[in-house]
């Protein structure tokens, strides 16, 4: 096991893969994100600034969220990303769906088996099957 130091209080604790943070900042980012996702229920007109200002959030957070598809705004929210590959607006994640689908046909390309050649029929030889000679 590793030992690190938390990022956020600055405990030490045991590391065992994930963020940085120990179990008790972990838990306390849940707890955050379970207010700032009923506050998005409540209230599906808000904007980001009034989202981190009534919450307690940060900004950087609450789009990492989005990002990690952990929060979604309605249609009629006026909240929007943007595709990171081709700029469209989107409404949680990094992509939107024609990219999404665009890099899983690609990737789908990259691990497909490569189609084998079928058998083209053998032409019979002009000496058919007679036995030969060797001088």
């Amino acid at each position: 096991m590793e030992v690190r130091n938390c990022r956020k209080c600055g405990r030490m604790f045991n590391y065992l893969g994930g963020p940085p943070i120990c179990a008790a900042c972990r838990k306390d980012a849940e707890l955050l994100f379970q207010k700032v996702r009923d506050y998005i229920r409540d209230n599906p007109k808000a904007s980001i600034s009034q989202i981190c200002e009534d919450c307690g959030c940060t900004n950087t957070q609450l789009r990492q969220w989005i990002r990690e598809e952990r929060l979604e705004f309605s249609r009629d929210s006026d909240i929007t990303m943007k595709c990171e590959n081709c700029g469209a607006s989107i409404r949680t994640g990094r992509f939107c769906d024609k990219c999404k689908n665009s890099m899983a046909d690609s990737l789908g390309d990259v691990y497909r088996q490569p189609e084998v050649p079928l058998d083209e029929p053998k032409k019979p030889d002009k000496d058919g099957n007679r036995m030969r000679f060797r001088r």
